[in-house]
């Protein structure tokens, strides 16, 4: 295919062109792709209420949703194709499915059901995200 020459013009001061590219120019890119996940994902574009408090406390839930969704891929395999996966990926495939689920007085247990397609990923994120045990 050839050489993938990139061009940049910019008014900042000194710096070299591959670490203007790689350290500012591409990292806005990433952000940009943070906040398009954020919105396309979880719907966090919707401020249909007639409130504005309402639609704050709405963009601050989807955005510990996103946090939390974050820190669940980060919890997976380095090596897991699960790790770059998008969110709604995750939504579809992780949180998607019928659970029994009791609430004792210092934990929680989750039951899968035998069927579960991604039992083994699930029970490793589970032991990854539980607080630490106390000695």
């Amino acid at each position: 295919m050839g050489r993938d020459t990139r061009y940049i013009v910019t008014n900042l001061e000194g710096g070299r062109g591959k670490h203007l590219y790689t350290k500012l120019y591409s990292a806005r890119g990433q952000a940009e792709n943070h906040v398009k996940a954020w919105k396309a994902h979880l719907a966090a574009d919707r401020t249909s209420c007639s409130k504005a408090n309402a639609n704050q406390m709405r963009l601050m839930l989807h955005g510990c949703v996103y946090w939390n969704w974050w820190k669940l891929r980060a919890a997976c395999p380095k090596r897991s194709p699960w790790r770059r996966t998008q969110f709604d990926t995750l939504r579809l495939h992780l949180a998607k499915l019928a659970a029994t689920i009791i609430e004792k007085k210092a934990r929680i247990i989750v039951t899968l059901p035998t069927s579960c397609p991604r039992r083994g990923l699930l029970h490793l994120l589970f032991d990854a995200l539980a607080p630490p045990k106390a000695a």
